[in-house]
């Protein structure tokens, strides 16, 4: 696998250029590791725009990007991001079409590598897919030497996939927490060595699901998985099939710590689910543009870039609620938009 072997070759780099960012921007010796592309930037761009409206601290985040587009656009707004060129020149530049498809399986072995890697250098990582909002701060959570999952290597957010590909843990790759010992850093090493099986299957649960059975039984690894009842951290299991707690975050009566907008067919859906549901804060103008297309050419526009500005431009402080589906959650009723799925009625 040639994607393997120039990550072995240009491993030893990569960790020097790392080392002092990490040492720099940890928070509790923890990373907060997001991989993205210039397909999916818009939801990166959202995700910054909504913490900072929160006043959420995400200064330790290291954003991997799979393109100089996308390294513009999170240094612009004032992210930490690292571009591997060695290793993520050819990596595709558009979102994927479906969940599974080849674009989709390439982004996913990213994801293996990032996490690999800051994890081997001694630190804690909390990973997180774009397409996760934060309603209030997880490593609160995770940083809790008194909550239950302080005892647990490994916590994922549930996937709710029961198929046979994805037991017995049902774990969700897109929102995980790894603490930093020697079974978790065996554990991702082993992953990395299955990218073969990631490529063929296009999908990075299965992989991992294999790769915790192993290292749970032979090692010990403590695995968590964060039950479908625990509201705080809900995804897209909950938003298309639990109407009722749906309807509570609507309401602020249930206020989550994270929210994922997983179980959706394409990138398309997800924007306009987190538009009705209010989770969405990037302005339209900004929305699959680059910082050049934003800003313009010009010097002072590209200073301002360079000093991590685009917030400015981009984000919004209150939510942009737009209504798409009368079927689906939303914040407002959405009774004469039109439904997705037939025969289904109104949400609201």
């Amino acid at each position: 696998m040639r994607v393997l072997e120039r990550f072995f070759a240009s491993r030893k780099a990569i960790r020097a250029d790392l080392k002092p960012i990490l040492a720099r921007i940890a928070r509790k010796n923890t990373i907060i590791v997001m991989t993205v592309n210039f397909g999916q930037s818009a939801l990166l761009m959202n995700f910054v725009c909504r913490a900072k409206s929160r006043g959420l601290d995400i200064s330790n985040v290291l954003l991997f990007a799979t393109d100089e587009e996308s390294l513009g656009l999170a240094k612009s707004l004032g992210v930490e991001a690292y571009y591997d060129k060695e290793n993520f020149e050819k990596f595709p530049k558009n979102e994927a079409h479906a969940y599974g498809d080849l674009i989709f399986a390439k982004m996913m072995f990213a994801k293996v590598i990032s996490v690999q890697l800051v994890n081997s250098l001694g630190y804690d990582v909390l990973f997180q897919d774009v397409d996760v909002v934060w309603y209030r701060d997880p490593l609160a959570v995770f940083h809790d030497n008194s909550h239950a999952f302080s005892k647990f290597d490994m916590i994922f957010q549930y996937d709710g996939a029961r198929s046979l590909g994805f037991v017995p843990y049902s774990a969700n790759t897109g929102f995980y927490y790894v603490r930093y010992n020697d079974n978790t850093q065996y554990m991702l090493v082993s992953l990395l060595y299955k990218g073969e099986i990631i490529m063929r299957s296009k999908s990075h649960q299965q992989a991992l699901i294999a790769v915790l059975v192993e290292s749970a039984s032979l090692f010990g690894l403590r695995v968590k998985i964060i039950p479908l009842e625990d509201t705080g951290f809900p995804g897209g299991w909950h938003y298309h099939r639990k109407k009722d707690q749906m309807k509570e975050i609507a309401q602020e009566k249930i206020i989550p710590t994270i929210f994922h907008m997983s179980w959706t067919e394409n990138k398309k859906n997800k924007l306009l689910f987190m538009k009705q549901m209010g989770m969405w804060h990037l302005q339209e103008q900004c929305v699959d543009k680059t910082v050049e297309q934003i800003l313009g050419a010009t010097t002072s526009a590209n200073k301002s870039a360079d000093q991590g500005q685009l917030d400015g431009f981009c984000c919004s402080k209150e939510p942009i609620i737009t209504c798409h589906y009368r079927d689906k959650p939303s914040k407002i009723p959405c009774k004469d938009s039109p439904s997705i799925d037939k025969g289904h009625a109104s949400f609201w």
